[in-house]
């Protein structure tokens, strides 16, 4: 369904592009041989499946003609995303929609339903690698207000599920927003008033570094949360974050012992 919904939106976008002389002007004529290499090149790499009210797939257009022509904000971390894995973008999580992926990274997510956390709990446990990024407070630019639901979600609401997981999210109240540089174990990130993770007793879970990481086994499957989003925002890349979201990714996805020809749809 979500790989369907996308290309609909691509079909769309080029549909417009050639009603509109406007657009077919201020863009050009469609390329359908550089379409269809783009997407052969794609089909050869490993899938990532992707969600979060970080725009890192779309990006952030300021009105839907932004959209259209292709002239709205795109998030850098995509271009680095796709030089490794075919992204394949989500717009909920549930059976069918994780149905055949083994990686998924969450980026800021909404407050995801109930069904969600336990379909998302139930495909780490089968097998699953997701890597979460779960900001108590994000400092990030975006073209729209406080209160717009389509700007990145300001706080995350997912300490049910990291608690199930066996995390306490915190955060220092006394904080002062700034970027710095902080300590995720497995790399070192700009971070802007990160959050705390802490291992409840009994825990799968290792606290990475100075508690901006986590790393929990759950089942068969592993999950990597991250407690602050400022390595993505929008109007980076700040200083070391493509190396950072690079060691994040291989963390998480590097020894998942996938290879390129794997099957599996959204």
């Amino acid at each position: 369904m979500a790989l369907a919904a996308a290309l609909g939106t691509v079909a769309l976008v080029l549909g417009l592009a050639s009603a509109d002389p406007a657009i077919g002007q201020a863009r050009g004529p469609v390329d359908a041989g550089a379409v269809t290499r783009a997407a052969d090149a794609a089909s050869t790499l490993p899938r990532l499946a992707l969600m979060g009210t970080v725009p890192i797939y779309w990006g952030e257009a300021g009105e839907l003609a932004d959209l259209v022509q292709g002239s709205g904000q795109t998030h850098w971390a995509r271009a680095q995303l796709e030089a490794g894995f075919a992204l394949v973008p989500l717009d909920r999580l549930d059976a069918a929609a994780l149905a055949g992926e083994q990686r998924l990274l969450l980026a800021q997510p909404r407050t995801l339903s109930p069904a969600e956390n336990v379909a998302l709990d139930e495909w780490v446990r089968g097998g699953g690698r997701v890597l979460l990024f779960a900001d108590p407070l994000m400092t990030g630019e975006s073209h729209y207000g406080v209160g717009d639901r389509r700007r990145p979600q300001d706080v995350t609401l997912l300490s049910p599920l990291l608690m199930h997981w066996g995390l306490d999210l915190q955060l220092d109240d006394a904080a002062r927003p700034g970027l710095t540089v902080g300590d995720a174990g497995v790399a070192r990130l700009p971070v802007n008033v990160p959050g705390q993770l802490v291992a409840l007793p009994g825990t799968s879970c290792t606290v990475l570094g100075q508690g901006l990481a986590a790393s929990c086994s759950l089942g068969m499957g592993r999950a990597l949360v991250v407690a602050d989003a400022a390595v993505l925002d929008l109007a980076g890349p700040w200083p070391g974050a493509p190396q950072g979201l690079a060691a994040l990714v291989e963390s998480a996805f590097g020894d998942s012992g996938q290879n390129a020809d794997e099957g599996g749809g959204a």
